[in-house]
Parts: structure tokens; C-alpha cells; sequence
């Protein structure tokens, strides 16, 4: 399955509005990484991601981490080429929002 610049948009600013909740509920590291944690399982869902294909990590990730493995998700399955970079960013700075790029 593959996913358009849209949907991706889409997902990312669902995401954003529900970081305070996001965040509250799953304390299991920084805001970054919570939020680019939660991206990476909200794609494997939306991709239908194999369990193959799912990226698996040794010790404790990091934001940066995460941010790899979605890049990696994203490689071959996005529709066109947009800037994914410019998506994580905004999705794990508080002040920014979708409509500031």
C-alpha cells in the first residue's frame, strides 16, 4: 500500500491535535519521542505493514530513531516525493502547526 502527501498531511495534523492526550497517556519518553512513536505505529496500521516490514529496534530508541524508521517506511510508499522531514518537524514542535510552512 502506498500513501499520497495528503493522507500523510492528514494523519500528521490528527496527530498534532491530540498530542496533549497523546502525550498524557503514553509517558514513555520525550514528547518527540511519543509523538514520532506514535506516527511510526499510526503508519504500520495504515500501511498494513507485514510484520517484516515493521521496523524493530535494539535497547531504548530515541526520537531520532523513530525518525529513521519512518523515513524508512516511507521510502518506497509514498505516492510522490514530498518532504517527509518538513511533516516530523511540525509534529513534534509544540508552537508550530500545519498551516506555518
Amino acid at each position: 500500500m502506498e500513501i499520497s502527501e495528503e493522507e500523510f498531511r492528514r494523519i500528521c495534523e490528527d496527530l498534532k491535535r491530540d498530542r496533549a492526550s497523546i502525550i498524557k497517556y503514553n509517558p514513555i519518553g520525550t514528547d518527540k519521542e511519543i509523538m514520532l512513536w506514535m506516527l511510526l505505529n499510526t503508519l504500520s496500521i495504515y500501511l498494513s505493514l507485514s510484520e517484516i516490514e515493521t521496523p524493530c529496534f535494539n535497547g531504548k530508541p530515541d526520537a531520532e530513531t523513530y525518525r529513521d524508521a519512518i523515513l524508512f517506511v516511507l521510502d518506497k510508499r509514498r505516492t510522490t516525493n514530498f518532504d517527509v522531514g518538513g511533516y516530523l518537524d511540525r509534529l513534534v514542535e509544540s508552537g508550530l502547526t500545519y498551516n506555518d510552512h
